[in-house]
């Protein structure tokens, strides 16, 4: 991409190559940690031989996505103020997921459903907690997928008319899916937790090591003056001081239609519920806290990744405001409208000012391949959390009434996660071509609707019971989708400039009732209620004696695992 637009090859082959010896170095991982995965503790918890530092790191990873370090540079460099917004939701979510961690931890043995199913009856619970670990893994990992292919397609270079390695940009997207797809099975079928566990170590020790060298060198070029700085990035970014101001992408004010505007106003809130509320139900961020042996490393876990998300996150003001400054809004643009080349484009720009062409090509690779390593290992860990719900939840607790062999688990785990692998693999190829950055949001929008009300109300109710818990998550779930069904980011949102569609299903096509884009704000006080309502409505007897033997586990970790 970047490389193709300054001319010369070596960018393209070294950032490849950097592909490659990324690949490589996981790949002996996997097959390592295979020879040393012998159980259902093994595959599913890593063995919970797990640091809480190393956890920690591999918490930051895990949430480190490629949205979060391609979209929130790039959100920054091209709205400046209002970009940084997503770095303080993602980042204020770990003080309730701090808050929940160690309880979770000490009721639970793998899954989310082993916490939600100790005082309920196990059958439902765990079928409805497997179908909304499912559901909202796929939706986030259909977003990564599809989002792999477009990266890595602009990072290599490849432009419509252009080729590299005989491929077209179209050809490349879809063969990048399915390297992507093809890894992440391999990593889960043949390394389980251990393998992708130390895949998203060593991802967060390069992204937090590339942010950091990035961001010093974006200081050093303005002579550690963030002053001077951000007037750099105002005045580059085409906004003036309106782009250090809030307003400029996010709650904005419509002159003549205060209707529009308070819901655009709202449509923030609804945002920043889903974000900060949806990380401790997303079920990937919860099966990583059962990879340490106790209560206590697990909040060491928190405590690091806290610190290290934090640090990564004020980088991104480096990155984004340098962005602006050196590449420019203009030329962010041109290379990708939603601005997730700005990163690289900056590596490539800053590496040249300090040593020139080599310089800036090498750096470019390097960043390059690190996004590509944040991809790979973030999609590995929402296969994982799926292929485990399905395998322990469904099939041990469901379908084998909690009395299956442990190799049979296992097996089962395997092979959900090449089905799940294969389906999202397929899906991805097929939604290429869409606008599908929204299935992040909504991701964290339906984590924090159907998850979290049952997780709280199972922790901390007395009288809750299982109609509660699967009303809860069915209601969460199926209100998310709606909403966002009946929303503009499916249908109706059209650029007032261009005329040209700015949601899913092209002009012309308008069946939008709700008009916020986010449904946090309407879901997630749903979710609650449908879990509260179901629970008062049932005439099921609540067992008291198994509740308190709960409120004793998670508080003080007797009898946990």
């Amino acid at each position: 991409m970047i490389a193709a637009a300054a001319g010369p090859m070596s960018g393209r082959a070294l950032t490849f190559l950097m592909f490659l010896a990324f690949i490589g170095i996981t790949l002996g991982i996997t097959l390592w940690a295979r020879a040393n995965t012998r159980g259902a503790t093994d595959f599913y918890a890593g063995g919970r031989v797990f640091s809480g530092p190393q956890n920690g790191i591999a918490l930051a990873g895990d949430y480190m996505s490629a949205a979060s370090f391609l979209g929130i540079a790039g959100l920054i460099a091209l709205s400046g103020y209002d970009g940084f917004l997503y770095s303080v939701g993602f980042l204020v979510a770990w003080l309730l997921t701090l808050l929940l961690v160690e309880l979770m931890r000490n009721a639970g043995r793998f899954t989310m459903a082993d916490v939600l199913a100790y005082r309920m009856r196990q059958p439902p619970v765990r079928t409805a907690a497997a179908i909304s670990t499912v559901t909202v893994s796929v939706f986030y990992l259909l977003a990564q997928m599809v989002g792999a292919g477009a990266l890595v397609s602009l990072l290599l270079g490849i432009r419509p008319g252009e080729t590299f390695l005989g491929m077209s940009a179209g050809v490349a997207q879809v063969m990048t899916i399915i390297a992507v797809g093809a890894l992440m099975i391999f990593y889960v079928m043949f390394g389980g937790m251990k393998a992708t566990t130390w895949v998203q170590i060593i991802k967060a020790v390069l992204l937090l090591g590339g942010a950091a060298v990035l961001s010093l060198l974006v200081l050093a070029r303005f002579g550690f003056d963030p002053s001077t700085l951000l007037a750099s990035a105002a005045h580059s970014s085409g906004h003036g001081e309106a782009f250090l101001r809030p307003g400029l992408k996010y709650a904005q004010d419509v002159p003549g239609d205060p209707g529009q505007t308070i819901v655009n106003k709202l449509d923030l809130i609804s945002l920043a519920l889903a974000l900060i509320l949806g990380t401790a139900g997303l079920p990937h961020i919860i099966t990583r806290f059962f990879t340490v042996p106790d209560a206590r490393a697990a909040r060491t876990s928190v405590n690091w990744a806290i610190g290290l998300v934090g640090v990564f996150y004020l980088m991104t003001i480096a990155l984004g405001f340098g962005a602006s400054a050196l590449v420019g809004h203009d030329a962010i643009v041109a290379q990708d409208p939603a601005g997730n080349t700005a990163a690289p484009q900056l590596a490539r720009a800053i590496g040249q000012h300090f040593w020139g062409d080599l310089g800036g090509d090498l750096l470019l690779a390097f960043i390059a391949a690190v996004a590509f390593a944040t991809i790979l290992a973030v999609v590995s860990g929402l296969v994982l959390a799926s292929s485990t719900s399905l395998a322990h939840d469904f099939f041990g607790h469901v379908l084998m009434l909690g009395r299956p062999r442990e190799s049979q688990e296992v097996a089962v785990a395997r092979f959900a996660a090449l089905v799940i692998g294969t389906l999202a693999i397929v899906l991805a190829v097929i939604a290429k071509n869409l606008n599908v950055a929204f299935l992040v949001a909504l991701a964290f929008a339906m984590a924090a609707a159907a998850n979290l009300p049952a997780i709280t109300l199972s922790l901390f109710w007395r009288r809750f019971n299982t109609r509660g818990v699967v009303a809860g998550i069915y209601g969460g779930l199926v209100s998310s989708l709606v909403l966002v069904f009946l929303s503009p980011v499916v249908s109706g949102k059209i650029d007032p400039v261009t005329g040209a569609s700015q949601s899913l299903f092209p002009a012309g096509v308008d069946f939008h009732v709700f008009p916020m884009e986010n449904p946090g704000l309407v879901s997630i006080p749903f979710g609650f209620l449908c879990a509260v309502l179901g629970t008062l409505l049932s005439d099921e007897e609540p067992d008291e004696e198994r509740h308190d033997d709960l409120s004793v586990r998670a508080l003080t970790g007797a009898g946990s695992v």
